[in-house]
């Protein structure tokens, strides 16, 4: 079994929700809405992703044999409660936002609309996948903005929290505008362009470093990209340049060097001088290494002639910022909007769409959140993505979601593309939308 297919990924309390609902009968129409109740420090807008997982699941979940096996064999469930369970499939609608869509606190990315025990069963896989892509593509994002135009490849797989995180990390990475991953397996299941050079040990295995460089050249002679830093950067700077014409004979070409300790900046101004001078202007420098985009701005503001960044623990785990503050909220049942109005974590009823207004220059502006009955100017975010439990359309290729991703970047306020205090971007939340949370605070009971 698959526990990232196991509809058993989830809470024990959905299954014990689930058999209540079904022994009260209510099995009415329930709409959940999954949102983020506010921006972390450190973060100044959040980048929609893992959309295409969450219909996956949804589409294909069910409880096998087995599963039901199990359950059955805990003594918590009734036999008529496994039966039901049995035949359980997703039979509802989605909407959401296209993954890429820039986002702020507040703003459902996803709406369910489905019998109760199925919008409730999903809860907690929903969470999880839309969670970890988000927090990831949204780190990515800011790693884009403070290197356009550079190569940036993920580098992480080894730092994240397990093998699904890593891959995952892989694909929110790419949308969110990176070039590429070293996560080979994400090169296979996604299609994202893959890189790799070579590490320490294979330099170290040889009792001579310039003879590693030749013998790594020689077996991946279409991606020469040497690591230099094991001993003296630039003394293997020099050697690279010695070794060039040997290689240039046998029809090499050297692509790159990589740098992964010490100065970055300090080392990749002196290198260049190196390569520079031995002919080898061609030559990228490429590092890595403890970093995250304040250490690329930094670099880049110095002027080091950085070609190229693999970017690693601090994008996997997206380390400053390590969750958001999310939820997956019911706001409609059986025809009524329901309000939830604990202490600090109020949420406003029914279902909604989001509106987003742009300036003449064509940057974002500011966003109303109403509800879905409630036609406001600008642009409607939430798009139907799933009918009667079926695909709308079929996945959207990665490359189309990394320009829509792009797109959302470049319509960013200038005052949300700096690493600065958090910007405060205007969300205001409708009168129709404030009338009805009266509403509905006046006619429920305490």
């Amino acid at each position: 079994m698959n526990p990232a297919t196991s509809i058993l990924l989830t809470d024990l309390y959905q299954l014990t929700m689930l058999e209540g609902y079904t022994e009260c009968g209510m099995e009415e129409t329930a709409v959940f809405e999954f949102f983020v109740r506010k921006l972390r420090p450190g973060r100044s807008f959040l980048m929609a992703a893992g959309l295409e997982q969450v219909l996956e699941f949804l589409q294909e979940a069910h409880f096998a044999p087995e599963e039901l096996e199990w359950l059955a064999s805990t003594s918590r469930f009734s036999p008529d409660f496994i039966a039901y369970l049995e035949a359980l499939r997703f039979t509802g609608d989605v909407h959401a936002m296209p993954e890429g869509t820039i986002f702020f606190p507040n703003e459902p990315i996803l709406r369910v609309t489905a019998p109760m025990p199925q919008a409730q069963l999903v809860e907690t896989r929903l969470i999880n996948l839309l969670h970890l892509q988000t927090l990831i593509a949204s780190k990515a994002a800011r790693l884009v903005l403070m290197a356009p135009d550079k190569l940036l490849v993920d580098f992480g797989l080894r730092r994240a929290h397990g093998a699904e995180a890593g891959l995952l990390a892989a694909r929110a990475s790419y949308l969110a505008g990176f070039t590429g991953t070293a996560t080979v397996l994400a090169g296979m299941q996604f299609g994202i362009p893959i890189f790799g050079t070579m590490a320490h040990s294979f330099v170290q295995a040889h009792d001579d470093e310039a003879l590693a460089f030749e013998h790594f050249a020689h077996a991946q002679p279409d991606n020469v990209v040497l690591l230099i830093d094991t001993y003296d950067t630039e003394a293997a700077a020099h050697k690279v340049v010695m070794l060039a014409p040997k290689l240039t004979s046998a029809g090499i070409r050297i692509k790159g060097v990589r740098i992964d300790s010490g100065d970055l900046a300090d080392h990749a101004r002196k290198v260049r001088r190196i390569l520079d001078a031995g002919g080898l202007e061609h030559v990228t420098i490429f590092a890595s290494g403890d970093l995250d985009e304040y250490a690329l701005r930094d670099m880049l503001a110095s002027g080091a002639p950085v070609d190229g960044f693999g970017v690693g623990t601090r994008m996997d785990t997206s380390s400053d910022v390590p969750y958001l503050d999310c939820a997956y909220k019911l706001q409609e049942y059986a025809g009524k909007a329901r309000r939830k109005r604990s202490e600090g974590k109020q949420t406003w009823p029914g279902r909604k769409q989001v509106y987003r207004n742009y300036s003449v220059d064509g940057r974002m502006a500011w966003d109303v959140v109403t509800l879905e009955t409630d036609t406001q100017p600008g642009e409607p975010l939430l798009m139907p993505v799933m009918r009667g439990g079926h695909r709308l359309a079929s996945a959207s290729p990665l490359a189309d979601i990394q320009r829509h991703a792009a797109e959302s970047l470049a319509r960013l306020p200038e005052t949300l593309r700096l690493l600065q205090e958090p910007y405060e971007y205007r969300v205001e939340i409708s009168s129709a939308l404030h009338e009805l949370a009266v509403q509905v605070d006046h006619s429920s009971s305490p």
